[in-house]
């Protein structure tokens, strides 16, 4: 069953890395009867709020993008945020969607819920076999309890709620700031402003060894559109490329890709992670999807958005 181009679609998290990409896929394939809120006009905290939402709107499918993220620093020293915050929002929305019948609801996870030490690539079923990294455990805590709640409705209540659990994302409306982001968009601004103030070096965390795959965030809103008109059933269902690369290579070609001409060191004191993260995309593959951005044409897209937006900010 598809969302027909008419249905009212609330996308929760609009402006984030996710939401705003999956807004602007609904807008260009047509749907226009499209619902967003900031947070200042609608708290995703508050029951009160979020209940009166969508009790007024009468909305048909929900695409749940809102989440508090960030990178290791960011999960180090905010703990209570990250796992209050998250339950908070995804506990509020999948109960209000339920009680005010709408359709069908897709919940984006993170592939943080999986094992630290999980057999790699990262298959669906790996789910709760093991210990999870250490530095972003409340986060992911809190994306297994979504998961779980999407879950148990349907069993319970016979909603048609999916869950997909999306690789390392970038891409337009990320996370540069330095403190609270992700490694490709830090690295972004790391070696934009070592450039601009010609330094002989830049520092990255780590050892560079451990190897992350990374997604483009306008493939990942593709996929979600094609699990909500396609996709039915309780198991979650893995987004990425299926291929990963070391953080020193990322590094090196987010450096060409800026324009950098010193050298990159790296600070071992600082922690690596967890030591790999590709996930098996086998069962998406197997319904029809595939990613199509390669990483050299995502970086060369994200580095333009970057000084064509986020630079005004300073």
């Amino acid at each position: 069953m598809k969302m027909e181009k008419h249905a009212k679609i609330y996308v929760a998290g609009h402006r984030g890395l996710v939401g705003s990409a999956i807004l602007r896929k609904l807008q260009s394939e047509g749907y226009t009867n499209l619902v967003y809120k900031t947070s200042s006009e609608l708290d995703l905290r508050d029951p009160k709020q979020v209940y009166a939402f969508f009790e007024q709107e009468k909305i048909d499918y929900v695409f749940l993008a809102a989440a508090k993220v960030g990178g290791i620093v960011a999960n180090n020293e905010y703990p209570a945020d990250f796992i209050r915050d998250n339950l908070m929002i995804q506990t509020n929305v999948i109960d209000a969607a339920y009680k005010n019948n709408v359709e069908k609801l897709l919940f984006l996870g993170s592939t943080c819920i999986y094992p630290k030490l999980a057999p790699q690539p990262l298959k669906e079923d790996y789910l709760l076999t093991g210990e999870l990294e250490p530095t972003n455990e409340p986060y992911a805590i809190a994306k297994i309890a979504g998961i779980k709640m999407c879950q148990s409705y349907n069993r319970q209540y016979d909603t048609k709620y999916i869950s997909a659990m999306p690789t390392n994302l970038y891409g337009e409306n990320d996370n540069f700031d330095l403190h609270t982001s992700h490694v490709l968009p830090a690295l972004i601004r790391k070696f934009h402003e070592a450039k601009e103030n010609k330094a002989d070096f830049v520092e990255v965390w780590g050892t560079g060894s451990p190897k992350r795959e990374f997604l483009y965030s306008d493939d990942l809103a593709d996929a979600c559109l094609f699990l909500m008109n396609n996709y039915e059933g309780n198991d979650i269902v893995n987004i990425g490329v299926g291929d990963d690369l070391p953080i020193g290579e990322l590094a090196a070609k987010v450096k060409d890709v800026v324009g950098f001409e010193g050298e990159i060191r790296f600070d071992t004191s600082k922690p690596d992670g967890t030591p790999r993260k590709l996930v098996d995309v086998s069962r998406i593959n197997s319904l029809g999807w595939k990613a199509t951005t390669s990483l050299d044409e995502g970086l060369q897209k994200a580095y333009k958005w970057f000084l064509q937006n986020e630079l005004i900010k300073q």
